[in-house]
């Protein structure tokens, strides 16, 4: 099993993509490999709302870039972690653009992957930008472990964030958890079907 974290933010080495690495600590106590994407430091424009994705089924982004390289480790996984820190109360710019145009294209084969979200923060707009990534996963009705309070830690300098006890141990359950579905998952396969898909009914609101 594998889970793959797309780090949002442009500093490597950063305060995000140390809080990812204490996640993936558990996950290799766990047996699970574990995978950091850095999107927050590439150069990614947003959704054309072009469609064409959807068009074709392609699954794939029409626009030449690393997203769709991405999606393919989106595809393989069986865990997905969205990290992001806060960027004047929401998701960093670039990590949004990856999010929009992925989701689009290949959102509907995520279903029932398991996904989470963790949050890096100076001091506000933590608990909005982790409902801003919690929305991604929520729509493709992926499965959402959590921990024993929201996930995030806080930090402005790097390495800060090793001072933010609880949020280390939030994390922390929040892989063990992470990995505790993801063993159940691959436990129940060819035993329980997972629940069928349907599509869903759009709607707007122009009379």
């Amino acid at each position: 099993m594998k889970v793959v974290a797309f780090n949002g933010s442009p500093r490597k080495g950063g305060n995000c993509e140390q809080a990812l690495n204490f996640m993936g600590e558990v996950f290799n106590n766990n047996g699970i490999d574990f995978e950091i994407v850095q999107v927050g430091n590439k150069m990614i424009r947003g959704c054309l709302a072009c469609y064409h994705c959807l068009q074709t089924g392609s699954s794939y982004c029409v626009q030449k870039d690393d997203v769709n390289e991405w999606i393919d480790k989106m595809l393989e996984a069986d865990g997905i972690i969205l990290a992001s820190p806060v960027y004047y109360g929401g998701i960093s710019g670039t990590m949004k653009c990856f999010l929009d145009r992925a989701f689009l294209a290949a959102g509907h084969k995520l279903h029932h992957k398991v996904g989470a979200s963790i949050v890096t923060a100076r001091r506000s707009g933590a608990l909005e930008t982790f409902q801003q990534l919690n929305a991604y996963l929520n729509t493709m009705e992926m499965i959402m472990p959590t921990a024993d309070y929201w996930n995030n830690l806080h930090g402005l300098d790097v390495g800060e964030i090793n001072q933010d006890i609880e949020g280390i141990e939030v994390v922390q359950k929040l892989a063990r958890n992470m990995a505790w579905i993801m063993k159940v998952i691959e436990a129940s396969k060819d035993k329980i079907d997972p629940p069928e898909t349907k599509p869903r009914t759009m709607t707007n609101f122009i009379r």
